[in-house]
């Protein structure tokens, strides 16, 4: 099968998040068995890491009353094509999407620009794809042009939702920017509350929509995480999907990590000085037998730091200590500070991105807190099982897919401090009982989250898509 990946990042080139490394490491996995290729936007930052690569050809795209100069550039650093959409005039910028201050004003012409530039390089450069799969909302509105101009005919199109919460939302306006008529100003189509949403059109004109958990697929649904789009999504049922998303073992691996100790489950004992080390640089009391939990995570509401903020002082008293490692909302950055020096020794803050503080974080905490108030599918919670780390998550999305209580996890069911603080209480009591806890981390990294599965699951549904 012919497969095109059209995404608006992927690792190693471009990442704001968990987006990238799905595109990343399933493309990657899927070429191996499958002819595939990806489109992603020639972004700044590509530039350090697509240092090998050719212009394939240039064009003109056609947007509201302006033509605009494209180029398509490609690099084979991955073992496939991915094909660079270079247009300095959108790309050429220090952030992918946003700003400190707030999204770009012109993320509606980037993206249509986009989304045009890809559907015209696979026609100029004869690449016949059987399936394009689209990636969010900056991607959302390729099936909308494959459904509505014959030229793409005998495409097909799925689109997967990450996170519903991004959904490329501007005004009436970008409808006739993006090259639409009148007739698809309705309810039923592209219109969304009075305005136009990319997403909503990806949802309405895709012929299948996976989201990254089953979980999440079922939530989606209702009017607590559908987010004013659960209505299209139930009209969808029959053709949405879930599917669990992955890691690359090669890329996450105890074993072979150099940002830490090395260790593996036969060697499991060497994990304490990762714990050692770590305690060490957070200035934190240096004790093998002290319960230490870590998060590395976006500083926002979403992620749960709304509970666990006010629960920190219940988190103290019971003799835990605490690494936090993230960026996010202004108010945590200040209140996360004032923690710190309130609780010195006991809890470390790390306003920042630091991958190998982070991987340090996966090595050398006994537990992995992820309270998410919603979570699509997650990722940090495997790679901390992998490390031998045991998660202590909120049942939602894909947390509640990959988490057991009591067998690799800790899950609590209610988005509150009170929940949140037991499920902390029945870890604690477990540390101390060392044969149960060595067992669970042992047996937590024997679990195979890897793309191998999710890759079978993808497949398949290629195959289905492409018989409609």
């Amino acid at each position: 099968m012919k497969i095109v990946f059209a995404t608006p990042e992927m690792v190693p080139y471009a990442k704001t998040g968990g987006l990238a490394d799905v595109c990343g490491a399933l493309s990657k996995e899927l070429s191996k068995k499958e002819d595939v290729c990806a489109f992603l936007p020639n972004h700044r930052v590509v530039e350090k890491v697509a240092k090998k690569r050719k212009k394939v050809i240039d064009f003109s795209i056609k947007m509201g009353g302006d033509e605009e100069a494209v180029s398509i550039e490609v690099t084979e650093n991955l073992g496939f094509p991915v094909f660079l959409v270079d247009c300095p005039k959108y790309f050429d910028r220090d952030y992918l999407y946003s700003t400190p201050e707030g999204d770009y004003p012109d993320n509606d012409r980037r993206f249509i620009l986009f989304n045009l530039a890809v559907l015209k390089a696979i026609k100029e450069l004869n690449i016949k794809p059987e399936v394009i799969h689209c990636h969010d909302w900056q991607t959302a509105l390729i099936p909308v042009y494959i459904k509505l101009n014959h030229e793409y005919q005998g495409i097909k199109s799925i689109l997967t939702v990450h996170n519903l919460g991004y959904q490329g939302v501007f005004p009436k306006e970008t409808l006739y920017l993006a090259g639409f008529s009148d007739n698809e100003w309705h309810y039923e189509r592209l219109e969304y509350w009075g305005k136009f949403s990319f997403l909503k059109a990806g949802l309405v004109y895709s012929d299948f929509i996976t989201t990254v958990s089953p979980t999440y697929s079922r939530e989606i649904q209702t009017s607590e995480f559908g987010l004013g789009l659960e209505g299209v999504l139930r009209s969808r049922e029959g053709s949405l999907f879930g599917i669990l998303n992955g890691i690359d073992n090669n890329e996450w691996n105890p074993e072979k990590d150099k940002a830490i100790f090395n260790y593996s489950s036969k060697k499991i004992k060497d994990k304490v000085l990762n714990k050692l080390s770590l305690q060490k640089k957070n200035r934190l009391v240096e004790d093998k037998d002290i319960f230490l939990m870590g998060m590395t995570t976006r500083l926002c509401d979403q992620k749960g730091l709304d509970i666990t903020s006010s629960a920190i002082d219940d988190i103290m008293n019971m003799g835990i200590q605490l690494v936090i490692l993230g960026t996010g909302e202004e108010k945590y950055h200040k209140l996360f500070e004032e923690v710190a020096k309130k609780y010195k020794k006991k809890i470390g803050i790390n306003i920042k991105f630091d991958d190998k503080l982070a991987r340090m974080i996966y090595a050398g905490c006994d537990a992995f807190l992820i309270p998410s108030k919603y979570e699509p599918c997650g990722l940090t919670q495997m790679i901390a099982l992998r490390y031998g780390t045991i998660p202590i998550v909120r049942k939602t999305g894909g947390l509640a897919d990959t988490i057991r209580e009591g067998e690799n996890g800790f899950v609590f069911e209610n988005h509150t401090k009170e929940d949140l603080l037991s499920a902390i209480r029945r870890a604690h009591n477990t540390f101390s009982e060392k044969k149960a806890w060595a067992k669970m981390v042992k047996d937590g990294m024997k679990e195979d989250f890897s793309w191998k599965r999710s890759m079978k699951e993808y497949v398949n549904l290629y195959r289905e898509v492409i018989k409609l």
